[in-house]
């Protein structure tokens, strides 16, 4: 009897590496236990080549499985494209930044699609003040949710449809106006125990860490396909957060520099109570 040559090809680790980074390049995101089930070997296996085909950069390695470089290492690729990434992620993440946000408080929001969701999850809230470098931000809110919204200025990046620019603005006259926030939700494009928060874009990293500067409050809104990855600019340490907010548990090293840092976690399985009134 014969036997298919993709089928041995499978079982030699050479062969097998090369479909299993095929396959993640072609389905875009996938699990550890995913890949065990269709190629027919261990999670320990998988987890193997997975490491192997990372350091090979063949793919990006997160928590729980892998990512295609086209979905996850194009961090400034357009909005419309990254908005499907992690959707479900994104809209947890979203309800649970929501219930730390207060009736009439004062919120700065900044680009990304997670930060989106969130926006659009805040139709209960009454009376907030908003400031933002988010162009998406004001035609998601609800009307009804928002006393003012301001958006920073500065130069335009189409692909992110945000500004960048500095976290300020200006009187009639000219003076700075001082301004501060109750509470600053940051989304990231990466979080690790050793690097912190970080970003693609250096501007964008500037203004994040002045938005983090005039907060009361910070959250750091991140889905877990993000953790143990470091992008060029750093936003800030781990300890500049209040609390981090991402769709499940992080890998061990990361959780215990959360908590030696004094970051409150908060997942699906720890989060806040839904907001009264």
């Amino acid at each position: 009897m014969s036997v298919d040559s993709n089928e041995r090809q499978r079982h030699l680790p050479a062969g097998r590496k090369a479909q299993l980074a095929a396959y993640v390049a072609e389905t875009g995101q996938v699990t550890v236990g995913e890949l065990a089930e269709r190629f027919g070997v261990s999670i320990d296996t998988v987890r193997r080549d997975l490491d192997q085909l990372a350091a090979e950069g063949s793919l990006v390695r997160t928590y729980g499985g892998a990512v295609s470089l086209s979905t996850v290492s194009r961090t400034d690729r357009a909005v419309d494209q990254r908005l499907s990434v992690q959707e479900q992620e994104k809209e947890k993440i979203a309800a649970m930044a929501a219930a730390l946000i207060q009736d009439g408080s004062t919120i700065m929001i900044n680009g990304g699609t997670t930060i989106l969701a969130l926006a659009r999850s805040l139709g209960q809230h009454r009376d907030l003040t908003v400031a933002t470098n988010n162009l998406l931000v004001p035609g998601a809110l609800p009307t009804e949710t928002v006393r003012d919204i301001y958006i920073f200025g500065g130069a335009v990046r189409a692909l992110t449809l945000a500004t960048i620019g500095p976290v300020s603005f200006r009187s009639n006259t000219g003076a700075e106006l001082d301004i501060s926030c109750d509470l600053a939700l940051i989304g990231v494009g990466a979080v690790s125990a050793e690097a912190g928060y970080t970003t693609s874009n250096l501007a964008e990293a500037a203004m994040m860490q002045e938005m983090i500067s005039r907060a009361a409050r910070v959250a750091i809104l991140a889905d877990s396909s993000k953790f143990g990855r470091r992008l060029f600019a750093q936003v800030s340490e781990l300890a500049a957060a209040d609390y981090l907010i991402t769709d499940t548990a992080p890998p061990p090293d990361l959780r215990d520099a959360l908590e030696a840092n004094g970051v409150e976690l908060i997942t699906p399985a720890k989060a806040l109570p839904p907001r009264q009134g």
